[in-house]
């Protein structure tokens, strides 16, 4: 039995190629994974833009994709959740944001909700315990986060200091600005332009903190 992959530690990413979306080749997907469960940071496509993460445990993976970005620490890192079943361990859903958690996912969407204890207290605000929750759409997000067995940490890959907050949309974009702190990165085809569309949801009160990818016609009537 070969012995699971580690993660890079040198200067060039592994590059893990996709030529289809639709049922993602279950071996590229594990050669990924066996990176996150030893501490990597991957580059993948979503439904909105390419995104940076790891698995929720890995301490040393958030530092990289924290000086990655130079997102200050009140800045967090939603959770890639493959259903909403997995979700509800890690965010408090009222009926409210449950309802809308029904229409918006799987889609480019993130539903900001209140913290469980599931969710360690490095990753949320000291003040307001909060958590941003993903289920995305895209299948090859999607079968990290299923595959990974717990929640993948996760976060917009966009050049930091660009005034336009510029994304990254394929695996050349990503490794030209974030090669030396990625650990792999997965090449498919190109995303679309825009972030994720941020929603939160506190009690019955709903306030959209991004518009971004996904649509919100019809969600907030």
């Amino acid at each position: 039995m070969n012995a699971p992959a580690r993660a890079s530690r040198s200067s060039t990413p592994v590059r893990i190629v996709f030529d289809q979306l639709e049922n993602p080749n279950p071996r590229k997907i594990q050669q990924a994974i066996d990176i996150l469960h030893n501490g990597g940071v991957a580059a993948y496509p979503t439904d909105s833009i390419y995104a940076l993460g790891c698995a929720i445990e890995s301490r040393d993976a958030i530092e990289k994709i924290y000086r990655a970005k130079q997102m200050h620490k009140n800045q967090r890192l939603a959770l890639i959740c493959p259903d909403l079943s997995t979700a509800s361990h890690y965010g408090q859903f009222s009926n409210t944001a449950f309802r809308l958690a029904q229409k918006i996912f799987p889609g480019p969407y993130t539903l900001v909700v209140p913290a469980t204890h599931e969710v360690p207290r490095t990753l949320t605000h000291h003040k307001r315990r909060t958590v941003g929750i993903r289920i995305t759409s895209h299948p090859i997000a999607q079968a990290l986060a299923q595959g990974l067995g717990r929640p993948l940490l996760t976060t917009s890959a966009i050049v930091p200091g660009s005034e336009d907050h510029t994304p990254c949309r394929d695996a050349d974009e990503v490794l030209e600005t974030f090669g030396k702190f990625i650990d792999v990165v997965i090449d498919s085809e190109q995303t679309p332009a825009e972030p994720s569309t941020v929603i939160e949801v506190d009690q019955d009160t709903i306030t959209v903190l991004r518009e971004g990818q996904g649509s919100l016609d019809g969600l907030l009537d």
